[in-house]
């Protein structure tokens, strides 16, 4: 009875105790981090409502200010010159060291998927780049994909990472090589936080604060932050799809209970549709069914072996294919993989193969956005010992259900695409950690709605420069590569008036722009050649953030036109050692078109007179007008002497293929 009396007056005496709060920091503070040189540090973190809150660096302590919302604190650090290792003690009532700090130059990296594409992926040389990636001054910090309806107090992350081989593969492809550079040329050290995700649009990464602003855009902003417009409607859609599921309608109808029917080389497939492959199924007009479809899609395609084929082992190359897929060959699984930018790329078992008819079937689940196999049509194709059988053109399809059975997503293509969902979980818990500069990759989402991308892309801008309290951020950023079929005659294309709102977003200041037209594939939405798209930034960087002005950073940008007679005359800034063109043979100099009041545009023909470019042709006596690789893919003519190509541009303000298109 003593012994338990004695145990009830020490629990009564420890509940009088204060309870010992945590003080914990955000994903931004961690072991290898990077802060920003030669400036205003500010640091935050959360602890109980009136705990004293102490920062210890470099051997001066500094007191944090306490009682924020949520217990917030926050401390503001004297600017410091570049250098480290460092350690950190931060101390309440309980204390936390962090290790191995670095002060150098940190980078923001943002955007799609070309942005977010990883060393890893095919990009060229990317195996020697792994292995030679041994730099561990640079730091890499990657925010996980998330989305929010209001603002977030912190992200989800795996902490700072030291740049090695074992780290760096899963890395942004472009902000590595951007890093790296600089890190070479400057000695210092660099941190490069990566917050992308594939097939966004801009108006996700801008704030409401700045959406509201636009009329398009306000209603749903002020939904989104009464809640009406985000958690309950996708509690609705969560609850009607889990229904829909469960019911008859929801079921695949190419599983027969449990198994892959529809991969049977005996089910006969004969009377399904077919699409042509590679290509995403939302992009094919002929199949109006799938053009918002979510959703599973069986493919299947027959293959013809000869005999000396049969019992061997195989090669099967799907490209990649938008998300997953479960693929059989003669009903035989054969490998399934998830992600959209994975190359797909299986061994057919021997005993599966067979002379003559071979079923290849593969069942595509896609998650949202783009669905389908995509990527080059030579990537698709079947391999045995002695020949490559090309797998592109038509494949048979079905879906796995009746799409119009399917519950209506409120958030169509996800909520990632929905107006300030990533600027709220990607961006504001980062706010207002200091930065040297931003680097972009982004407009592919927003291409057919190019005339808005005038005002939403630099009011983005704008926008983050508010946000993280830099008014003169730098902001660099890749203008489209090119992509997508060219027609034979000039023509409109809004990737071409994409391209033009990015060269016209060069006149904010303290903006950059890579030109990367000429790294594209038509064939592929994600250019390999990820070294040079990350080169073009560092050379932008260095002239517009460190302030180099002897370099020359870009190619040749349009500055003026003059007409004389039947010939207009082109003159250009950033000529560098002076102007070339690529080809300048035939009949018409390749990439340019020329016009007259008429506004019908014809191939021109010219010459290069020093550095003034001379365009004419005998169809356009009284020219007006000229544009130059104006189009998804177009041929990229104009360069200077330092190899940098031109920007596209058009002397003419007709109205374009996009304009009020919202």
């Amino acid at each position: 009875m003593m012994r338990i009396k004695y145990t009830l007056l020490l629990l009564a005496f420890l509940t009088q105790l204060p309870v010992q709060a945590t003080v914990r920091v955000p994903k931004l503070v961690g072991d290898h981090m990077v802060l920003q040189r030669d400036k205003l540090l500010q640091l935050w973190g959360w602890a109980d409502a009136g705990e004293a809150v102490t920062v210890s660096f470099r051997g001066k302590s500094y007191p944090a200010k306490t009682g924020g919302p949520g217990g917030k604190w926050t401390v503001a650090l004297p600017a410091q010159p570049a250098g480290g290792p460092y350690e950190m003690t931060i101390k309440g009532q309980n204390t936390l060291q962090i290790k191995d700090i670095l002060l150098g130059d940190v980078w923001l990296a943002s955007g799609q998927s070309n942005m977010e594409w990883p060393l890893q992926q095919n990009v060229v040389n990317f195996k020697q780049e792994i292995a030679q990636a041994n730099f561990p001054r640079i730091r890499l910090l990657n925010v996980q994909d998330a989305t929010a309806a209001t603002p977030q107090a912190d992200f989800n992350s795996k902490g700072w990472k030291v740049c090695g081989p074992q780290t760096v593969g899963d890395f942004s492809a472009v902000a590595y090589f951007f890093g790296r550079d600089l890190h070479q040329q400057y000695k210092v050290p660099i941190g490069l936080i990566s917050s992308e995700w594939g097939g966004t649009p801009a108006e996700a990464w801008t704030s409401g604060q700045a959406l509201r602003k636009f009329p398009e855009f306000s209603p749903q902003v002020a939904a989104l932050e009464s809640g009406a417009g985000s958690a309950r409607q996708q509690a609705d859609y969560q609850a009607a799809l889990a229904a829909w599921k469960k019911s008859p309608a929801g079921q695949d109808r190419g599983l027969l209970h449990g198994q892959p029917s529809w991969a049977d080389p005996t089910y006969a497939a004969t009377n399904w549709p077919t699409m042509q492959l590679p290509g995403i199924w939302e992009g094919q007009t002929d199949h109006p069914e799938l053009s918002s479809f979510d959703g599973i899609v069986w493919l299947r395609k027959d293959v013809t072996l000869p005999a000396a084929a049969a019992g061997q082992a195989l090669t099967l190359s799907l490209a990649q294919i938008d998300d997953r897929d479960s693929t059989w060959f003669n009903g035989v699984l054969v490998g399934t993989t998830n992600g959209y930018a994975q190359p797909r790329r299986y061994t057919v078992p021997a005993a599966a193969v067979r002379a003559g008819r071979n079923v290849l079937t593969v069942r595509v689940v896609d998650t949202g956005g783009g669905g389908g196999i995509w990527g080059k049509p030579e990537e698709l194709y079947l391999k045995t010992a002695t020949q490559t059988m090309p797998l592109s053109g038509p494949w048979h399809y079905q879906t796995a259900y009746d799409p119009a059975s399917v519950p209506k997503n409120p958030f169509p293509g996800g909520t990632q695409n929905q107006p300030t969902m990533l600027y709220n979980a990607m961006i504001a818990p980062l706010v207002p950690y200091a930065l040297k500069g931003v680097i972009w990759y982004q407009g592919e989402s927003n291409a057919g709605r190019a005339y808005q991308y005038r005002t939403l892309f630099p009011a983005l801008i704008q926008d983050w420069r508010t946000q993280f309290g830099q008014k003169d951020l730098p902001f660099l950023y890749v203008q489209l590569a090119s992509f997508g079929p060219q027609q034979d005659q000039p023509a409109d294309y809004d990737w071409a008036e994409l391209r033009e709102a990015q060269l016209m977003t060069l006149a904010q200041p303290r903006t950059g722009m890579a030109v990367a037209l000429d790294l594209g594939n038509p064939d592929d939405i994600h250019p390999l050649n990820k070294q040079d798209v990350g080169h073009r930034l560092a050379l932008t960087a260095r002239q517009v953030a460190y302030g180099e002005k002897n370099i020359v950073a870009s190619g040749p940008t349009y500055k003026s036109m003059t007409v004389d007679g039947n010939r207009i005359r082109l003159q250009f800034d950033n000529v560098g050692s002076g102007l070339m063109l690529q080809d300048s043979s035939g009949p018409h100099l390749k990439g340019f078109a020329i016009a007259g009041v008429d506004r019908k545009f014809v191939w021109a023909q010219g010459k290069l007179e020093g550095n003034t470019l001379v365009l004419y042709s005998d169809q356009v006596p009284t020219p007006a007008a000229v544009r130059y690789a104006w189009g998804n893919s177009p041929f990229v003519n104009l360069y200077n002497k330092e190899n940098l190509p031109a920007s596209s541009f058009r002397t003419d303000t007709w109205p374009g293929s996009t304009e009020g298109k919202k």
